[in-house]
């Protein structure tokens, strides 16, 4: 793919992770905090795409760790390990956030708490950010 095409489609990746983030905000907001969650997990994910389609990268799964763990210039990026403890949060709220069959005997809306969409939020954005910064700075 073209450097253009790339940046371009890198650039449609972030620009959708943050109108997930937006979403998730808005569901904090009014007290939904599985689907707050679960949206910070999606602006997560998609933020780190961003950064693959930018390298010619072929992002595969939902794994926010595991797409910064496998990133192809994932040297490059600062505090790596943060990054990865960060996304190990995020991760947490892919499948159970959603799904009844994914907690013992209760919905997501039992169990997920405002501390849980606050952590959640707060990751993402600063994931979200911390992209947009590499993104521009390449």
């Amino acid at each position: 793919m073209s450097r253009e095409k790339s940046r371009h489609q890198a650039q449609r990746w972030l620009v959708t992770a943050e109108g997930d983030l937006e979403t998730a905000k808005i569901l904090l907001r009014e007290g939904v905090y599985a689907h707050a969650c679960f949206h910070a997990q999606q602006a997560g994910e998609k933020a780190l795409k961003a950064l693959w389609y930018l390298v010619d990268g072929d992002p595969w799964g939902h794994s926010v760790q595991k797409l910064v763990e496998a990133f192809p210039e994932r040297d490059d990026l600062p505090d790596v390990d943060h990054w990865v403890e960060q996304a190990a949060i995020l991760d947490k709220f892919y499948i159970p956030t959603r799904y009844p069959n994914g907690l013992p005997d209760l919905t997501p809306a039992d169990v997920y708490r405002e501390r849980d969409g606050l952590q959640g939020v707060e990751v993402a954005a600063a994931l979200v950010a911390a992209c947009r910064e590499w993104l521009e700075g390449h």
